[in-house]
């Protein structure tokens, strides 16, 4: 296979690949635009992680420090990033040890982005985070 569909047409190139593998035709294989394709897959899939802990954290932050302000719309998006955060460690059970390490960094970026959304001094939201990560995940904790 030549090194240029890749850029050229990349779903050809996908279909081409996947026939390769299954015909067992490694040697025909373009191996430096498939090894890149895998690892931009990992990383896609923890980009994902972070971005839907950051939603997470700055909603329930929100939800906790404007009680007056709360709506279903809040719970449905806490609902929602809960979920989508489920199905990444259902399929990808090791993406778990990767939202323990980016937890806390996570949780100074929500911190920052609820005091911008809500519009409440930065120091209204605690530099440590004050939910667990087991409550974070869990589809029925509502911060009160």
């Amino acid at each position: 296979m030549k090194t240029n569909l890749y850029d050229k047409d990349y779903c050809l190139w996908l279909e081409e690949t996947v026939q390769l593998l299954r015909e067992g035709r490694l040697t025909e294989l373009d191996i430096n635009n498939l090894i890149e394709e895998i690892e931009d897959m990992g990383r896609s899939e923890k980009k994902a992680v972070k971005s839907n802990l950051k939603i997470l954290l700055c909603h329930l932050l929100k939800y906790k420090y404007q009680p007056e302000r709360r709506s279903r719309s809040w719970r449905s998006t806490i609902f929602e990033h809960r979920d989508r955060l489920d199905d990444d460690f259902a399929d990808s059970p090791s993406l778990k040890r990767y939202f323990d390490e980016v937890f806390e960094p996570c949780y100074q970026k929500a911190r920052k982005q609820a005091s911008i959304e809500t519009g409440l001094p930065l120091t209204t939201f605690p530099i440590n985070c004050p939910f667990t990560s087991e409550r974070v995940l869990n589809m029925d904790y509502l911060p009160e």
